[in-house]
């Protein structure tokens, strides 16, 4: 379906295309082209340059890679991408996380490393779902749930707990304060998997 209106086209053809020129790349990130292209040359955003000529394309996949790691909203090329938000102090889960979720063109993901930073990502990335680990070093998973559920905008986002360490009351409680689901560490990737499939309806 064409449309009589110009930036409508050009939204509907960058949310389906997979490699993009540099013009193409500073306007969904909103910089100027040549910023784009020193990211480029440096190393720092991922790409090829076409054989024969001057010209860099960047795939869709490094895009929203480099897009990320700046914080610059993946709206345009996320379109319907459930956004996920990984809330742990360790950093290896983080990136483990990230590298099997971030992978996943179904899945935007965040992260935050203390319960006071995923109240603040939260706000402002709005997730559909929270993997949460319940030892924080600033505040308990518990108190994390509670202060989430309160804020009107987050009150259908899904929230999965993960610990090593919590007894079966612990776990009760969690659920009663707004956990929707909790999963013991060391927990399989594939039921985590199937976790986040079936809280978020996929």
């Amino acid at each position: 379906m064409v449309s009589n209106n110009g930036s409508n086209t050009h939204t509907e053809n960058i949310t389906d295309k997979q490699v993009f020129t540099t013009g193409e790349a500073a306007s969904i990130c909103k910089v100027s082209q040549q910023t784009i292209i020193r990211c480029f040359d440096a190393g720092r955003l991922g790409g090829f340059r076409v054989p024969g000529s001057r010209f860099r394309r960047i795939p869709r996949e490094d895009l929203i890679r480099f897009m990320r790691d700046n914080e610059i909203p993946t709206d345009t090329l996320d379109g319907g991408a459930k956004r996920i938000l990984v809330v742990d102090d360790d950093p290896q889960i983080i990136e483990l996380f990230k590298d099997l979720l971030g992978a996943d063109q179904r899945f935007a993901v965040r992260s935050a490393s203390t319960g006071y930073d995923a109240g603040v990502v939260s706000a402002e990335f709005k997730p559909d779902l929270m993997i949460l680990d319940y030892m924080l070093p600033d505040i308990n998973g518990n108190i994390v749930c509670e202060t989430v559920r309160r804020n009107e905008d987050l009150k259908n986002m899904r929230i999965i707990i993960v610990s090593g360490v919590v007894n079966q009351q612990e776990v009760d409680d969690l659920l009663k304060r707004g956990a929707d689901e909790f999963l013991k560490k060391p927990f399989n990737i594939e039921t985590l998997l199937k976790r986040i499939e079936a809280l978020l309806s996929l």
